[in-house]
């Protein structure tokens, strides 16, 4: 800053990016009153304004400071901008930063260029290798080339992944807070300007990254709530060109996200709206409606059903679990409820063990009586049980599951109980091989493909002689319909979305050989 000084007071910058925790330092502030009383302040403009919540997934308490602008500049506009608000967030936007009256303007949340995927945790590394061997924005050839992000929990999880990764062929850089600050930017650089990166990163990864051309993004843990998740998966498909939000969810990410929320500093009224973002988040993942007709929803949005997500395209098989529920439920309440899923399965299942002999549960009347269900199909139950809020896994007692109120009507046979079919492994990969194939690049002509290939490669080129993103010459986008019309003159380049006039004279000749070549 101290170099842009002189020209900050001297009013020859247009526009000046400054953090919050910079903007409020007493000389700093002491600096923008000089401005205002001279060459004058436009405007304050406040981006990612969630970040003001209390009860957001993004809280920086420098942002409540932010109230105080109002004071000292009472005659310069203030406009607060963000991505991510439900209504109540919103509301605490209004309330926190002194924007009362401020008008309000909501546009739509939808991102239909998106597809929406979550898949139960089986062995989530071998999930995430399927995924980027086939998916829908590469015709089926591989994301060997598409630039994406892998969001873990901790940073040992980015570390391993991103070398495991490599291993298996991909471009993967590691990102997270624990690195240096030059490592760092040279992984965001390297993410920018160059194709087919892959950056494995904690939550510290994205704010700020704005590249038009991320092909997907994945979770390999659940995010802490929906606001995160939206914000997260947000990040692809900014050109409009089809993307993929994918996730590998299990029971044990619901244990791990609730020992979070129980052992935090926060308040009781903090804890508990964190338990209804997470319970939220659950929701979402286990439906079986459309999932961003339940993703809009939360964020005050109707929507019909989209056709572009797992569920809508791959509807899942449903089945009366009323029984079955009662059955798990009933083993919990007579094991003590001091046992995790895995044990209460075994009971179900009636595996005798010399742990299970030595406690006295194959003496249990629950016992065997689930032996007509598989493994797998017990924990969609208990997983789907614990999404409804009928069942909860102690974070204190290493997951134990314990009855909530909502299993009382269950037990009692007053209230039915409808889940998801767990599908056998087999079937299951069928339907996620037929849902990826039924995606926008499934109708691109291989000799489409093999043009577009070749337009990158070029574009790859002119980027890097001009040291800019390749998606500042031309994006993917603007590439596909190259690919698809075949121009052959000037005049017919400029008739592609994204070419105009400069463009076209810099870069022109090249893509037109590169047409001319096939």
């Amino acid at each position: 800053m101290d170099g842009h000084a002189s020209d900050l007071l001297a009013g020859d910058l247009d526009l000046l990016y400054v953090a919050p925790e910079r903007l409020m330092i007493p000389d700093f502030l002491d600096t923008l009153e000089r401005v205002a009383g001279g060459p004058g302040l436009a405007l304050f403009a406040i981006d990612e304004a969630h970040c003001v919540s209390q009860w957001g997934h993004d809280f920086r308490p420098e942002y409540l400071r932010l109230a105080e602008l109002r004071g000292r500049f009472p005659l310069t506009p203030r406009i607060a901008l963000t991505a991510t608000a439900d209504a109540v967030t919103r509301r605490e936007i209004h309330d926190r930063l002194g924007l009362e009256s401020a008008v309000e303007f909501v546009s739509s949340f939808d991102r239909p260029n998106i597809r929406y995927t979550v898949e139960i945790k089986d062995d989530p590394r071998k999930q995430l290798l399927a995924f980027l061997r086939g998916g829908v924005g590469s015709n089926g050839e591989g994301r060997h080339e598409d630039a994406g992000i892998v969001y873990c929990l901790s940073r040992k999880k980015t570390e391993q992944t991103a070398e495991w990764l490599q291993a298996a062929g991909f471009d993967a850089e590691v990102y997270h807070a624990g690195l240096d600050q030059e490592t760092r930017r040279r992984v965001q650089q390297r993410f920018r300007r160059d194709d087919g990166v892959i950056v494995v990163a904690t939550i510290a990864f994205g704010m700020g990254i704005d590249k038009p051309d991320v092909r997907f993004v994945a979770h390999l843990d659940l995010p802490k709530s929906l606001e995160a998740y939206y914000q997260e998966t947000g990040r692809a498909g900014r050109d409009g060109e089809p993307a993929e939000a994918w996730m590998a969810y299990g029971l044990a990410d619901v244990v791990q996200q609730n020992s979070f929320i129980a052992g935090s500093d926060s308040s009781a009224e903090h804890k508990r709206v964190d338990q209804i973002k997470l319970d939220a988040i659950l929701g979402y993942a286990e439906a079986s409606d459309c999932r961003r007709r339940i993703l809009l929803n939360y964020f005050g949005e109707e929507s019909n059903a989209c056709g572009n997500c797992d569920t809508c395209l791959t509807p899942p098989e449903m089945w009366d679990a009323t029984i079955a529920s009662q059955k798990a439920l009933s083993a919990v309440v007579r094991t003590g409820q001091r046992f995790g899923a895995g044990h209460i399965i075994s009971v179900l299942r009636g595996e005798r063990t010399p742990r299970m002999e030595s406690l006295g549960h194959d003496q249990l009347p629950t016992f065997g009586v689930g032996d007509d269900l598989s493994a797998d199909e017990w924990r969609g139950v208990i997983r789907q049980l614990v999404a409804r809020g009928v069942l909860h896994p102690d974070p204190t007692a290493m997951g134990a599951l314990q009855l909530t109120e909502a299993a009382n009507p269950i037990l009692k046979g007053n209230a039915t109980v409808e889940l998801r079919r767990t599908l056998p492994k087999a079937a299951a990969d069928r339907s996620k091989r037929t849902s990826r194939s039924a995606g926008p690049a499934a109708n691109v002509s291989s000799e489409d493909q093999a043009l577009f290939e070749a337009l990158r490669a070029v574009r790859k080129e002119l980027a890097e002689a001009d040291g800019v993103p390749a998606f500042v010459v031309l994006a993917d986008k603007s590439l596909r319909e190259i690919a698809a019309t075949r121009p052959r003159t000037l005049e017919q380049l400029l008739e592609v979305n994204g070419i105009g006039p400069v463009k076209a004279e810099r870069y022109g000749s090249q893509f037109l050989a590169v047409v001319a070549e096939e």
